[in-house]
């Protein structure tokens, strides 16, 4: 599965872009020419990292990097900065600051250690992105830490995506037993999972209940 990664870029950026570089070694960029058009795009691309070029913004970066916090909690940020600024990561909010001139090599091996993890430990149905072995869900731009308990509860709702799963099969699952008489343990945690995959978890758009039965992942 390609990275995403949403590159915020102006028109008067110096040198030739990386985007059609990265491109063809199979990352998937999208573009945004202003921190306020890369926070809409986030309405429908769900990236994994956003790329600040501020050299070819012509600032430091700080303004767009923290408005873009405020709607990408957890997702990494990469900052391009201009020689003679002197910008380190906490004064921009960025996790790593990477200084121009620099090669498409050294680009990349910035960008990989900040990418989630891929292979036999990560689900990704529509927008949601589970990495099972670090515990984290991504979904519409926000990221967060998860227990192991609903890691296990978000892959079998994933698994079956679209499907009712009643509360039996589902204790089954992820407690490993038959027993369901504490009906308000699957509840707090459906409700807890709801505040890490939801925008709004008193309205789901995702996960919801299916009275009387157990729980569907509409996705």
């Amino acid at each position: 599965m390609k990275s995403r990664i949403l590159w915020i870029e102006g028109k008067r950026a110096d040198g030739p872009s990386f985007i059609p570089l990265l491109r063809k070694k199979d990352f998937l960029v999208e573009t945004a020419l202003t921190g306020t058009e890369a926070i809409a795009q986030l309405s429908h691309f769900d990236p994994d990292l956003v790329v600040i070029n501020a050299a070819s913004l012509r600032t430091s970066g700080k303004r767009i990097c923290y408005d873009l916090r405020k709607h990408v909690n957890g997702i990494p940020i990469l900052l391009i900065a201009k020689p003679d600024q002197m910008i380190n990561e906490e004064d921009v909010c960025a996790n790593a600051v990477l200084t121009l001139p620099f090669t498409l090599r050294k680009l990349v091996n910035r960008i990989l250690p900040l990418l989630p993890g891929e292979g036999s430990q990560s689900l990704h149905i529509g927008p949601l992105r589970l990495d099972l072995e670090r515990k984290r869900v991504h979904c519409q731009g926000r990221e967060a830490r998860i227990t192991p308990r609903l890691a296990l509860l978000l892959q079998a709702l994933m698994q079956r995506a679209g499907e009712v799963i009643d509360r039996k099969q589902l204790f089954r699952e992820v407690w490993n037993t038959n027993y369901t008489g504490d009906t308000r343990t699957l509840d707090v945690h459906i409700s807890w999972l709801r505040e890490a995959i939801e925008e709004d978890p008193r309205k789901p758009r995702f996960l919801k209940t299916i009275r009387g039965v157990g729980y569907r992942l509409d996705i």
